[in-house]
């Protein structure tokens, strides 16, 4: 039986990209027909027409669909898409696709085949690729990834910002529901909760290419951000469960 896969894409107000995405998704998921390939458009507030687009790119294409929910948070769509999914891996990728697609199949490969629990894109690591970063996206995301370390010293893992990762069934049984944030930060806390619980955790370098037109305030993203490592590191978190069965 093959392996399913669910790749998530989060999305707000994104009707122009949104139609591109999938169908350069559909073309190149289809050279893979090893895996079972579904689409989850994750619509967490939009006020434009995505949400009639992503219904009707669902209508057409019967391994599409989509996840709406009114109140708005990038980690709030994402939990309550993987949460709901019965997908063997459950992945995500932005909208802009930023993240270059041939990392997509040794992303699912690594959770499928290598018994990995999460795996996760990075810039930062040995053969990776990144073209067109502004400097100021450049210092803050290396700042805040040089001040996780300082936070929690064991961490292995580079870039804990890429917005491409995957996890599997295990994970998003037993680390997702631990999560509290429903923003930006969900991928950092993810990681940590993933690592403190013993589950293997896979990097893989991407080419990654800077979006102009991105949403994220660098800012104030990056200050929540902060503050949510301050919370794990000094508040308690809960003890993720390990030892479990696959």
């Amino acid at each position: 039986m093959a392996t399913t896969v669910d790749i998530v894409i989060p999305v707000l107000n994104e009707e122009v990209a949104l139609p591109v995405c999938i169908e350069k998704l559909l073309a190149f998921t289809a050279d893979y027909p090893e895996r079972d390939w579904r689409i989850v458009v994750a619509d967490n507030g939009s006020t434009d027409r995505t949400t009639e687009i992503a219904s009707e790119l669902s209508e057409v294409h019967s391994n599409i669909s989509l996840s709406r929910l009114e109140q708005r948070g990038r980690g709030r769509a994402l939990k309550k898409a993987w949460g709901e999914s019965d997908a063997d891996v459950r992945l995500y990728m932005d909208v802009d696709l930023s993240t270059d697609l041939k990392a997509l199949p040794p992303m699912v490969a690594a959770i499928a085949d290598e018994d990995y629990e999460v795996a996760i894109g990075s810039r930062l690591t040995k053969g990776s690729e990144v073209v067109d970063r502004t400097l100021k996206r450049e210092i803050t995301s290396r700042g805040y990834n040089i001040l996780i370390h300082l936070f929690f010293p064991l961490t292995k893992w580079k870039d804990a910002q890429c917005g491409f990762k995957a996890i599997s069934r295990r994970t998003a049984e037993n680390i997702l529901p631990l999560v509290k944030d429903n923003a930006w930060f969900l991928d950092t806390e993810l990681l940590l909760l993933a690592g403190k619980a013993g589950y293997d955790i896979k990097e893989i370098p991407v080419h990654w290419e800077d979006d102009p037109d991105t949403r994220v305030k660098i800012v104030s993203t990056a200050w929540e951000d902060v503050k949510g490592l301050l919370r794990l590191r000094f508040k308690g978190r809960p003890v993720p469960p390990s030892g479990l069965d696959r």
